[in-house]
């Protein structure tokens, strides 16, 4: 993932309900609030973060470590199986039935080669574990007669390879997205990625390449869940990322991400910076927008 800007640091630390003022500009959080429905297990997706970085480490596209995760994350998908992509990699893939062509919600399981010892918690852990807790909840309801299949897909390869300069991501990185976007074309409607959503102090805003009536469209998900601060109505930089290759095949796609996020590609990246209550609140929007689908 790529922005074409640096990105500034926020405070960390566990979300205030009762915020106190802060001594400094550096040490204020913004407030999460708690959803007002309990469809998504924060705490089950918050553990399968703790295993991803606690049991496989640093999960760089092509290591084992990398390849051990994705056989532990297919069967945790409906219909989980591996698609092929260049250079032996492979995204993980699950489906739940209806019309074509049908939305993904998608995260990358992969971690950043060029850091060494890096651990990913928020880049790529908590995403891939919202995408799986949001699909277990899915295939558990009774959806509308008529409503759009829904793939679940767990991206290998959205980092740079060994070697590739930074202004070579757009061509060198996101191959497991890439190798989607491409084999399904005329099969996606539209994409939602997930990628750094459970900070503490999450914000939200549109990232200025997603499409911006899909990205609304999420935001109202959030308001009728209560969480719609974490969705703040403004705009944040371009950034290349897993949605990008989509956008590029005309496909409505939204990247959700808080690039403000501080720990990214440092490693300090460790469950310890994340919140309960942020990656609650992605849930439950997600899970509420993709249940009226």
């Amino acid at each position: 993932m790529l922005a074409l800007n640096d990105f500034p640091g926020i405070g960390s630390g566990d979300d205030d309900p009762a915020p106190a003022k802060p001594r400094d500009a550096r040490a204020a959080v913004p407030f999460v609030p708690r959803a007002n429905v309990d469809r998504f297990d924060e705490d089950r997706a918050f553990a399968l973060i703790r295993e991803q970085v606690d049991r496989f480490g640093p999960r760089p596209a092509g290591s084992e470590a990398s390849r051990r995760l994705a056989d532990r994350l297919r069967p945790l998908l409906p219909n989980g199986h591996f698609e092929a992509v260049p250079r032996g990699l492979r995204n993980v893939v699950g489906s739940l039935p209806g019309r074509f062509p049908a939305i993904v919600l998608g995260a990358h399981y992969d971690t950043a080669v060029e850091v060494p010892g890096y651990l990913g918690a928020n880049d790529g852990a908590a995403g891939v574990a919202a995408v799986v807790e949001i699909s277990r909840y899915l295939r558990r309801i009774h959806r509308r007669t008529g409503a759009p299949a829904i793939r679940f897909v767990l991206f290998d390869g959205e980092e740079s390879p060994p070697g590739s300069p930074p202004d070579r991501f757009l061509q060198d990185a996101l191959r497991g997205s890439r190798a989607y976007a491409r084999a399904h074309r005329g099969g996606t409607r539209e994409m939602i990625l997930l990628d750094y959503i459970a900070n503490s102090g999450l914000r939200l805003p549109h990232e200025d390449s997603s499409t911006a009536s899909l990205w609304q469209s999420i935001r109202a998900a959030a308001g009728r869940v209560g969480v719609k601060v974490v969705f703040p109505n403004r705009d944040q930089e371009t950034i290349y990322d897993d949605h990008t290759p989509f956008l590029q095949q005309r496909v409505r796609a939204v990247d959700l991400i808080d690039f403000s996020y501080p720990y990214a590609h440092k490693l300090t990246d460790t469950p310890d910076k994340l919140s309960l209550r942020s990656l609650d609140a992605v849930g439950e929007t997600i899970a509420d927008y993709l249940r009226r689908r």
